[in-house]
């Protein structure tokens, strides 16, 4: 059970690394200890060595055979780092407690925010389990699990790395996804993020994970006594560390090279108006007095356009239109805006709603209308619907049922294509690429993140670093409640908001037409790991002592 302790150490130590602590470092090196685990047999006592024991009973005997079995599990030894690792990073979740605003009682809330916790914890725990048994497994078919050699150690490193990009880059395709590695160096570790150019976040992960198994390596030889070999994969690690080091160095340094008449003047506000009234009349009525009013300031300050956060005003668009003063001013001000609101649609099953973003022109007419894609599961719709739907409320106070957007949809504005991301949105990588790629010259990404502490919002802002650099965009995002922020395509924050303030900023985004290789070819980077990862797995069956 000590191992498994230590690897739950190392699992909590890595979430360290992850925003707001910021610890960027402890990633590259306490992966390694689960690696270590899984291959090292005789880091505790061997079986062997506990039947040798005198004095301890059958029934003892039996119970630390048990234990000692339990923590040689790959599927525990997975489980136990993820449980580590996305247990801390996710763990700001349980800030939705209590939602007794909302008509919840104390203590059902309390359930609820646990059970959201352990949800979204497993699935995470269920990829390092996967990737821990995978990798066990391809190890155990070329008889290589426990030898300590040069060649089994590279096909380890080589599958290691590539089975852990795999299983993200599944994951971050489906509608669970926030916890990638890559958010261990964001916002930080700005060198190494520039190598997202390259084939996206998945190759700051794969950075991650070679560096811990070289470790982990290094450490499984020492173990054996294998001077020369620890001091190669010393080497090896230190001329990785300089060379990527230099590399994205350079890259960070570059010039950003922006056309002055691609310039666009952004205003933005962040109304920090509470969920606990968000959705109700007091709410509304907080919501209406403080955009227009900051809606006022910024367009007499000549800003080009007004970003508002995720339904600033919630309200649908022709009940705004209709009754509201904040359509009044810009039909006053004539200046363009982007706002978070709501959509309606139609269908057989009845009416429904969207959470969107509108553009706005300074005439008051409808420009063009972003629906988000990626819902929130539990809080914007019930998964399994048919199913669960009966027994699960959303954790939501609106009346009807949200609908996601169309994927691969666009956002025109009076300057161009934007790349649009609504709170959520903001982990998919993918989601961004798709418009990057089809002409969006900029990015702008709108939350709420009220109710949670700081690590949320830092984390959120983390993602969105790691999205400016992966496409080369200028970024800004506006939240209700904070980190609002604007972003160089290098990943440099030029302005950010405090948490729970009321905050106007005036400030400019440059219109961007380059494509990086990401932008171009997507994720390249697993499906050649896996083409390489194979080769050697062959490779070594051939060595002599293998057999396949």
């Amino acid at each position: 059970m000590k191992r498994l302790f230590l690897v739950l150490i190392s699992g909590i130590l890595t979430g360290l690394a992850t925003p707001s602590l910021s610890a960027s470092y402890l990633a590259l090196v306490f992966l390694a200890p689960l690696w270590i685990a899984l291959f090292d047999l005789d880091w505790f006592l061997t079986q062997r060595g506990v039947e040798t024991l005198v004095g301890v009973r059958a029934g003892a005997k039996k119970g630390v055979k048990a234990g000692l079995k339990l923590s040689r599990s790959p599927a525990i030894l997975g489980a136990t780092w993820g449980l580590g690792y996305h247990g801390l990073t996710l763990f700001w979740i349980t800030g939705i407690h209590p939602m007794t605003w909302m008509g919840v009682p104390w203590l059902a809330s309390l359930l609820i925010a646990g059970f959201c916790w352990l949800a979204i914890t497993a699935w995470g725990m269920v990829l390092v389990m996967l990737w821990a048994v995978g990798l066990s497994q391809i190890c155990f078919l070329r008889q290589i699990q426990s030898k300590i050699t040069i060649e089994a150690s590279i096909v380890r490193i080589l599958w290691g790395t590539t089975l852990w990009c795999l299983l993200e880059s599944l994951w971050s395709r489906g509608a669970l996804w926030w916890s990638t590695l890559a958010l261990t160096q964001s916002p930080t570790n700005l060198g190494l993020l520039q190598l997202s150019q390259f084939s996206g976040s998945i190759t700051v992960v794969a950075i991650v994970v070679l560096l811990n198994g070289l470790l982990a390596e290094m450490a499984l030889h020492w173990r054996q006594g294998h001077g020369k070999t620890v001091k190669t994969f010393a080497i090896a690690w230190i001329l990785l560390v300089v060379t990527l080091g230099t590399f994205s160095y350079f890259l960070n340094q570059r010039p950003i090279a922006d056309n002055p008449q691609e310039k666009l003047k952004i205003g933005i506000i962040q109304g920090n108006i509470p969920n606990e009234i968000k959705l109700y009349p007091e709410g509304w009525r907080k919501a209406i007095a403080g955009y227009t009013s900051g809606y006022e300031q910024l367009a007499r300050a000549g800003v080009d356009i007004v970003l508002t956060p995720e339904t600033a005003l919630p309200y649908s668009w022709p009940d705004i239109v209709a009754n509201s003063s904040f359509y009044r001013a810009i039909l006053t001000e004539k200046t363009p805006v982007w706002l978070g609101a709501f959509g309606q649609t139609q269908d057989r099953q009845g009416e429904h709603i969207t959470n969107s973003l509108f553009t706005i022109t300074g005439t008051g007419q409808l420009y063009s209308q972003f629906n988000k894609v990626k819902l929130v599961p539990l809080g914007e719709y019930v998964p399994f619907s048919q199913f669960l739907g009966q027994f699960i409320d959303r954790l939501s106070p609106l009346k009807a049922d949200l609908i996601p957007g169309k994927a691969g949809q666009l956002m025109p504005t009076p300057w161009g294509l934007a790349a649009v991301g609504i709170c959520y949105e903001s982990a998919f990588a993918e989601h961004f690429r798709g418009q990057v790629a089809q002409g969006a010259q900029f990015i702008i990404t709108v939350a709420n993140n009220a109710h949670y502490s700081t690590v949320m919002p830092a984390q959120h802002h983390a993602q969105d670093v790691l999205r400016a650099i992966e496409s080369d965009r200028w970024l800004a995002r506006a939240t209700n409640t904070g980190y609002s922020a604007i972003i160089d395509p290098r990943g440099h924050t030029r302005w950010q908001s405090g948490i729970n303030t009321y905050e106007l900023h005036t400030g400019t985004l440059y219109r961007r037409q380059t494509q990086t290789l990401y932008v171009r070819w997507g994720d390249w980077l697993t499906p050649s790991l896996l083409v390489l990862s194979a080769i050697a797995w062959g490779w070594i069956g051939w060595q002599p002592g293998n057999i396949s």
